[in-house]
């Protein structure tokens, strides 16, 4: 988990209030359609940064976990993928050539913020109760 003050100023700047960075990926991550150079997972969102202007000046794409229909790994020995599946979306955000260390770890706390954001119903039977039908029991 990145530590607050190696994430950029910048950035800090448009977290909201109760928004916690739990992952900070510095390293340039290639998107065939757009340059990146570094990746901010949130308890809340996924924030791309872009540089532009000589890197003067840095734009912002964010992704809220609601938006995530769900995330994916290529995992290789050195680098691996991150492939976001957007809701209402036949296109997914690829975010490649991420450290395989880095890749892991980004993934298992998207995958988990994916989870907490889906609707109750979204996700099946998976927290239905055995049999709706019985009283449940006072402790």
């Amino acid at each position: 988990m990145a530590e607050s003050e190696e994430v950029p100023d910048d950035v800090k700047k448009i977290l909201g209030p109760n928004e916690k960075v739990e992952m900070y990926i510095k390293e340039k991550i290639f998107h065939p359609k757009m340059n990146i150079d570094s990746m901010v997972v949130t308890n809340e969102r996924v924030i791309l940064r872009h540089p532009h202007a000589a890197r003067l000046k840095k734009d912002y794409t964010d992704y809220s976990y609601s938006d995530i229909a769900g995330v994916e790994m290529e995992k290789g020995v050195l680098r691996s993928k991150l492939r976001l599946k957007l809701k209402g979306s036949d296109e997914s955000l690829d975010l490649d050539k991420l450290p395989t260390d880095h890749a892991q770890k980004g993934y298992g706390i998207i995958r988990e913020n994916v989870g907490r954001f889906q609707a109750p119903l979204s996700t099946g039977y998976a927290n239905a109760p055995k049999n709706p039908k019985e009283p449940k029991e006072v402790e």
